[in-house]
């Protein structure tokens, strides 16, 4: 069985004893959850944009406040998913009160289990160990799903943005502030990518690490070297003396979303994922 971690909670014993051994460690009901506060709560959801027609999966969710929270204020759907019977008890009964049970549920259930996929915002407040252990998982998720964690990091796949929120009261750590970190999941888009049309013969290589990407476009005789960022779909190159590039991932098609300079011609032209190793 897993130590217990959630939105609304952390164990800052177990965390510094079995840092390294999460799936092992044995969880300890002398233990008390932390819950996260209600200034926290409600930064997480801002960052990640919550409103009507997001789905949120709180991994973790403690006495539910957080997917309560967006349900009743930002109008979304929810699920919580929390391994302690009793606090899944709890927070149907919270939910009831808040008059939003219509709008969220709660399951006893392994996180490592749950079933992601309808999710258009995940929340957690787990260990770094665990965040590593579920990234597989979240990068997999479909482009643009947005990811936010309590203080605990995902290693190398840096945020997107991070915010700091005041926490005076703060049991845990010597900092009297909490971490908000948001990722926005990425279309994957490395690989070989060939234009039909009017830019008949031209192709994209791009490679890819997490949100950032670096490659090359070639036109004819012509190249041009692409870097820049994903936010979600969509890849943006910085303005430079060619113009800003903006193209737009849809499955096994890269769009020329917005071109400028000697390739404005090109806005609108699509790229198709290559079968092989070439565009021929």
């Amino acid at each position: 069985m897993l130590i217990r971690h959630c939105t609304g909670r952390v164990f800052p014993l177990l965390a510094a004893i079995f840092s390294s051994q999460l799936t092992h460690a044995q969880p300890t009901e002398e233990v008390p959850f932390i819950t996260s506060p209600d200034n926290v709560t409600l930064e997480m959801l801002s960052v990640a944009d919550v409103k009507r027609g997001d789905h949120v999966i709180d991994l973790g969710s403690g006495d539910g406040r957080i997917v309560i929270l967006a349900a009743k204020k930002f109008e979304a759907t929810g699920l919580g998913v929390e391994i302690d019977p009793a606090l899944v008890v709890r927070s149907k009964a919270n939910a009831r009160t808040a008059g939003v049970a219509d709008k969220v549920e709660f399951r006893v259930e392994d996180l490592f289990k749950t079933d992601l996929s309808q999710a258009t915002v995940i929340t957690m407040y787990l260990l770094q160990e665990v965040n590593l252990q579920l990234r597989p998982s979240l990068l997999a998720l479909k482009p643009g799903t947005r990811i936010v964690s309590h203080d605990w990091n995902m290693g190398d796949w840096a945020p997107d943005r991070t915010t700091v929120v005041p926490v005076p009261n703060k049991a845990v750590g010597r900092e009297k502030s909490s971490k908000v970190h948001l990722w926005t999941v990425p279309a994957r888009v490395e690989g070989l990518w060939c234009a039909s049309g009017l830019l008949r013969g031209a192709s994209i290589k791009l490679t890819q690490k997490y949100q950032t990407f670096e490659g090359t476009l070639a036109w004819r005789e012509r190249t041009r070297e692409l870097a820049g960022t994903i936010n979600g779909t969509e890849l943006r190159t910085p303005a430079g003396r060619h113009g800003e590039l903006v193209l737009q991932a849809e499955g096994d098609a890269l769009r020329i979303k917005e071109a400028h300079g000697n390739m404005a011609l090109a806005q609108g032209q699509t790229f198709r994922r290559a079968a092989g190793a070439s565009c021929s």
